[in-house]
């Protein structure tokens, strides 16, 4: 069994996780920021009085920072969307918050047998010729292309697709969501080795972006997933070569979203009305701007009607908010069916779930746990319900 000592990598972990600087913490706790490094680098022990100032100012419990980390997770690649706009400290904090949910799916994988990745192999290049408007057309059909493979492969034929988070679990890809409290930061998709194989998370921001938003950006996430390397840091790229990355994941969003088999058939319709875009969006979830932007890159409409249309979209003030907009908010997901199925079943108390978190090193407050995992509140509160100990004679 392991000591409990004061693991200064757990200190800068929590502080990172609650987006925190050696400034502000130092600010928020009294103790000096040299203090601090020091200690988060283990060349000094804090005594225990600014063990507490630390763990009342990252509102982490005191255990937390006494422990060993004690699962195998590895992560690779984080892709952020919105990269350029983003703080380092922002994609950061939300990186090692989706690293906890990887090292909470780890252990609970020991109770659930959860959907293996299930994704087709696809051969993609992107680099055909020095002409940019040749490689540009080649490319737009060599991410149709994939799209389509995919649509095949996981037989949803070329219609609106309903439920997309429940396909992306059902294929072993993990969904969650919680508040980033930063606009720069649409979604993000990260790359998890396990000791059963890798996993990808996708997790978006909820709560402000309506559904037709929510969904591209996991289609977003998607076509990273399947169009572009995970073995190398994102921080080796320059801009150029992130900004087509972001050019790729967009337009393999619009053609999974929107098949120009189908999609591109029926908007042919009325391609220049934004009444009749208002319709569609009702049936493909996706919105007015992106369906736009669909018919042009389809060549259903031109430039100059492309062009008319989307200063129709900022006339109406639509730019911000389109008909029908409302916040969305991601389904129960898999984590909400894994626990509350431990639950029912009786193999798991809420408050056992926290004592198995608690043994593997997740010590934390149960409202962060299911804000991670995108939990229904209480989900994980404790009821503290004793069992009974006298009962009712029976009477012949």
């Amino acid at each position: 069994m392991d000591k409990s000592e004061f693991r200064g990598t757990r200190l800068k972990s929590a502080r990172l996780f609650r987006g925190m600087t050696l400034t502000g913490l130092s600010s928020a706790t009294g103790i000096s920021k040299q203090s601090i490094s020091l200690y988060e680098n283990d060349k000094n022990k804090p005594e225990f009085d600014n063990i507490q100032k630390i763990s009342n100012a990252l509102m982490f419990p005191t255990e937390f920072f006494l422990q060993k980390d004690s699962c195998k997770t590895s992560t690779e690649v984080t892709y952020f969307r919105s990269l350029a706009s983003a703080t380092k400290m922002d994609r950061t904090s939300q990186s090692i918050k989706l690293e906890y949910v990887a090292k909470i799916y780890e252990i609970l994988s020991n109770y659930i047998d959860f959907p293996s990745l299930n994704l087709p192999t696809v051969d993609f290049t992107d680099s055909f010729s020095d002409s940019f408007e040749e490689n540009n057309k080649l490319l737009c059909n060599e991410i149709e292309r994939i799209s389509s493979t995919l649509r095949n492969y996981w037989d949803i034929g070329d219609g609106p697709i309903g439920n997309l988070q429940f396909i992306l679990e059902k294929n072993g890809i993990i969904v969650t969501g919680f508040d980033t409290n930063e606009n720069a930061i649409d979604a993000f998709s990260q790359h998890t080795v396990l000791n059963n194989g890798d996993v990808f998370f996708i997790s978006v921001d909820q709560g402000k972006k309506p559904e037709g938003r929510i969904r591209f950006d996991l289609s977003h996430e998607l076509g990273h997933i399947l169009l572009h390397p995970w073995s190398e840091s994102l921080d080796l790229i320059d801009k150029d070569e992130f900004k087509l990355r972001e050019k790729q994941a967009n337009m393999f969003a619009s053609s999974f979203l929107l098949p120009k088999s189908s999609f591109g058939k029926e908007v042919q319709a009325y391609p220049t009305s934004l009444q009749y875009y208002e319709m569609l969006k009702k049936k493909w979830k996706v919105s007015i701007q992106a369906m736009i932007y669909r018919s042009y890159q389809l060549n259903i409409i031109s430039n100059n009607q492309f062009q008319y249309l989307m200063r129709q979209v900022s006339k109406k003030g639509w730019r911000q908010k389109e008909p029908g907009d409302k916040p969305y908010f991601l389904n129960a997901n898999i984590f909400q069916g894994a626990i509350d199925l431990l639950i029912e079943e009786k193999i798991l108390s809420p408050e056992g779930l926290m004592r198995l978190f608690r043994k593997y090193g997740i010590t934390m407050y149960s409202k962060d746990i299911e804000c991670l995992l995108s939990l229904k509140k209480g989900t994980l509160s404790s009821k503290n319900e004793l069992p009974p100990i006298i009962q009712l004679k029976s009477y012949q």
